[in-house]
């Protein structure tokens, strides 16, 4: 069993981007912890609870952490069902290419055994035995996480899949390999089987693409975005632009590829909407298909490294079955590629 717990972000000021999740994102701020070296702020959001961290001198593990990286997920907390299990996994798998190689033994806090594992590049995983039922906050603005995406080096890419395979069960889905005439990727999804958390892995397969763009500015491999799952993409994005987030552009030409495609069944208004908010969308036909509905902000840190995603989830009929949009998307993941690709080259002019 995997199931994620929270995720850490390390910040410079971890007030100030509260105030920014709060106000611009719709979380709630929940608690607060100070320690002598380091001050964490902890948000929540119907099922989602994030921390922030900024250290308070030099002797702070984040200080040490933001030498190194720019502000940015550190930590992706699991609960697994066998602490001891997974610890003795990792002892004796290769470990991983890690800046902060990390080991942990069990501890207990709050009457819960938990440990911490290095990860990627920047990354790494508490762990925390036991299942949780979730505590949803008033501020429900996004329902849960959907999905998580790891940015590697293309040595290390194989590594990375064998090793979150070997180490938690996850195992792999879709690939996608996506290229323009400037870079490429290669995604590989991987997908918990008890419990539906995904990963996609993602490499660099040109020198320049996006993803070595990311590894560069990072520093290493990381996090290079969150997926927020939101019951109503429409009203969610709408109230986060008002509230002064940026999002990517998605040229019109995408929209009229969109509703030229088999299966296009959204009413105009809805469409519209769609449009103007610059959300993509996509589906699997059928006489009632289900919507995958997805955007992306710009990077929400000076540089251009982590970002959110935000995405719905429609429901549709296939085969007589009711079924919930699964999977990416390849044609949204195309896109992403392209809009990311068109900020990469902004940067390079500027």
């Amino acid at each position: 069993m995997v199931q994620i717990d929270h995720v850490h972000f390390y910040v410079e000021d971890a007030k100030a981007v509260r105030e920014d999740f709060v106000k611009r994102l719709g979380f709630l701020a929940v608690g607060e912890q100070t320690t002598d070296d380091t001050h964490t702020e902890i948000l929540q959001t119907g099922g989602l609870r994030f921390l922030l961290s900024s250290p308070l001198n030099e002797t702070s593990s984040v200080a040490a952490y933001l030498k190194q990286h720019p502000p940015g997920v550190a930590d992706v907390a699991f609960r697994v069902r066998d602490l001891e299990k997974i610890l003795d996994r990792t002892t004796r798998s290769p470990r991983p290419l890690s800046r902060f190689p990390v080991l942990e033994s069990p501890t207990v806090k709050h009457e819960e055994r938990r440990s911490q594992i290095a990860a990627w590049g920047s990354l790494r995983h508490t762990l925390i035995e036991g299942y949780c039922e979730v505590e949803t906050s008033e501020a429900g603005t996004f329902e849960a996480i959907d999905h998580l995406v790891l940015n590697v080096e293309a040595i290390a890419f194989s590594q990375a899949v064998n090793w979150y395979r070997d180490i938690f069960g996850f195992v792999p889905k879709q690939q996608f390999s996506i290229a323009t005439d400037r870079s490429s990727l290669h995604s590989q999804v991987m997908v918990h089987p008890e419990t539906g958390v995904q990963l996609p892995i993602n490499e660099p397969t040109s020198e320049n693409s996006q993803i070595q763009e990311f590894l560069e500015f990072n520093r290493g491999a990381g996090l290079q975005h969150i997926a927020l799952k939101t019951p109503d993409i429409l009203k969610t994005v709408s109230r986060m632009r008002r509230a002064g987030v940026d999002f990517l552009e998605v040229p019109d030409t995408y929209f009229d590829r969109v509703c030229r495609k088999p299966g296009f069944n959204l009413d105009f208004e809805e469409f519209e909407h769609i449009r103007q908010q610059e959300i993509l969308v996509d589906w699997t036909p059928s006489k009632k298909p289900a919507f995958l509905l997805q955007t992306f902000t710009k990077p929400i840190f000076p540089e251009p490294t982590f970002f959110f995603e935000v995405i719905e989830r429609r429901m549709g009929i296939y085969d007589d079955e009711k079924r919930e949009a699964k999977g990416f998307g390849e044609g949204n993941f195309k896109a992403l590629f392209e809009a990311i690709e068109r900020q990469q080259l902004q940067r390079d002019f500027e």
